[in-house]
């Protein structure tokens, strides 16, 4: 059964949703992220994705007071996106409450970082973040465009331990017109050893009981949520299955 994660993307410890990347085309959600992660805890969701967009085009964490409020609760696992640029940021995201970094700009800028901090930390808790326009990764919270694709990246790392990675097709994100899933069943069968999370389209159940019939793992939903397209009723009946199955929810110190 896929997992779903729910992404909560801050701007100024708001939530915000973007259209393709664009932060001229930003979306405010009158709920506070920490009012967003309790439901989804309600819900039975067991992993938050958090994306730090000031974080992102800035180049340093700029939202941690919001990762230090979220994991006060103590309801779910978070994974943390946005500024990583430095082992200072680092040790600043897990410090204030992260469990799994999400590395996107500085994989490609500093692969040697990249490298160190997989062997240092493992590849449960150091994930790839590719976020792919036009085939090629794109960095600085999506405002510049790399030579590299998402290929480059993994073989890059593979050698050192890299087990998750999170692709987001950005021209589907915020559009809710569907995943692109020929990119996720390809990447599957090219690296069976890495777990992949859907990013990006995600527009209904529909979708996600597509993904999940392909045997898609996981999946981010952001914007299909806050539209109302996705029910927490729905999500929690995804989450009562996971329960049933075994996959129950952790206890998180």
């Amino acid at each position: 059964m896929i997992k779903i994660i729910p992404a909560i993307d801050i701007i100024g410890g708001e939530c915000v949703r973007l259209s393709q990347g664009d932060y001229g085309r930003k979306t405010i959600y009158p709920r506070t992220p920490v009012e967003m992660a309790r439901l989804y805890a309600g819900a039975g969701i067991r992993r938050l994705h958090l994306v730090d967009l000031d974080g992102a085009k800035t180049g340093k964490p700029r939202n941690l007071q919001t990762l230090r409020d979220i994991a006060a609760e103590n309801l779910l696992e978070i994974e943390w996106g946005g500024g990583i640029k430095s082992r200072e940021a680092l040790d600043e995201i897990f410090l204030a409450g992260a469990d799994y970094a999400i590395i996107g700009s500085l994989a490609v800028k500093h692969p040697e970082l990249m490298e160190q901090w997989l062997k240092e930390f493992g590849g449960e808790r150091i994930i790839l973040g590719a976020d792919l326009r036009d085939g090629k990764v794109s960095v600085n919270g999506w405002l510049e465009d790399s030579p590299l694709s998402i290929h480059d990246l993994i073989s890059r790392f593979l050698p050192f331990g890299l087990r998750e990675v999170i692709c987001t097709d950005i021209s589907k994100d915020g559009m809710l017109q569907g995943p692109s899933t020929s990119l996720y069943l390809d990447l599957m069968e090219r690296y069976p050893e890495i777990t992949f999370t859907v990013s990006g389209g995600i527009s209904s159940m529909a979708d996600i009981k597509e993904l999940d019939r392909l045997g898609l793992p996981r999946a981010i939903v952001g914007k299909a949520i806050y539209e109302s397209r996705i029910t927490l009723e729905e999500i929690k009946e995804i989450a009562d299955s996971l329960i049933t199955a075994g996959d129950a929810l952790p206890h998180i110190t």
